[in-house]
């Protein structure tokens, strides 16, 4: 089993403009204002493992990003599921949703010699992938949906801190509805002075990431399914490192807050790691 998963996400990495989450330049979990520069395309890949004492969820995402101005980017998300089990419904991991979202880097106040304020506005168009089952033993019919998310912080050579905050709406189908999804985030990374290095070096920072998700009943027939609703708070590290054109990142999270209705299982643990390849215009290199 571990022989097949290997091969299939070296495939995904190597053959397909694949993501997990944060794109290399932040947080593999939170939301984070980076947007890519004008030109820059960049290519992810990742693996992201949600755990529950029902099973186990493992997903395959990817995504490719490119920056319109140094301040609009899109970036189109393609997931697979390997490994499927019932969870409560997911924003800041995306599940098996597939997404074209835009980012709007509006804010941008440069304060001193590497540091900076700045925020950023996202939003876009979700669709449920095949693989979709409601999330529920008893089928419900998928629709797409769209999503708005902002983040803000602050950065410097050696200090980082992001918020954010996003909202997911889906249409209903037949009256059937997945439930709206609020989700937020608080990130705090830390880059010691020893770890600054030079260009051909690896350049790493290591962070602490709080995300929450808070989802309402799913509907069945046009009636709320009581019990499918779920409110839950994760905690964990996260490393961040950069090598030229290359990065890599990943963590783990631990579930500190559960308030999951009794058709949904609780989820304990999400394990992250992410794959990102910079393709800069001609005139960055």
């Amino acid at each position: 089993m571990l022989q097949r998963l290997a091969i299939l996400f070296f495939a995904l990495f190597f053959t397909w403009p694949a993501s997990v989450l944060a794109q290399g330049h932040g947080p593999v979990f939170g939301y984070a204002t980076p947007t890519n520069s004008q030109g820059e395309y960049s290519f992810d890949a990742g693996l992201l493992s949600r755990s529950s004492a029902d099973g186990t969820q493992l997903a395959a995402r990817g995504i490719v990003t490119y920056g319109f101005t140094s301040f609009l980017q899109i970036a189109i998300t393609t997931p697979a599921l390997l490994t499927n089990t019932l969870l409560p419904p997911t924003r800041m991991t995306g599940g098996d949703d597939f997404e074209a979202k835009l980012g709007w880097r509006f804010h941008h106040h440069i304060s001193g010699v590497g540091k900076r304020f700045e925020s950023t506005l996202f939003t876009g168009l979700v669709v449920p992938g095949p693989q979709s089952i409601g999330h529920l033993p008893t089928s419900v019919r998928s629709a797409p949906g769209g999503l708005i998310a902002f983040a803000t912080g602050v950065a410097s050579r050696s200090h980082y801190f992001w918020a954010g905050a996003g909202f997911t709406s889906f249409a209903p189908r037949a009256g059937d509805k997945n439930p709206n999804v609020f989700s937020y985030s608080l990130v705090y990374a830390y880059r010691p002075r020893s770890w600054r290095t030079e260009p051909n070096k690896w350049d790493w920072r290591i962070l602490a990431e709080m995300t929450g998700e808070r989802s309402g009943d799913f509907q069945k027939s046009g009636i709320d399914v009581i019990g499918s609703q779920s409110n839950q708070i994760f905690l964990g590290p996260s490393t961040l490192g950069v090598y030229k054109q290359f990065a890599i990142e990943g963590g783990v999270q631990f579930a500190v807050y559960h308030s999951v209705g009794p058709l949904l299982p609780k989820e304990n643990v999400r394990v992250a790691i992410n794959f990102t390849y910079f393709l800069f215009p001609a005139h960055q290199h």
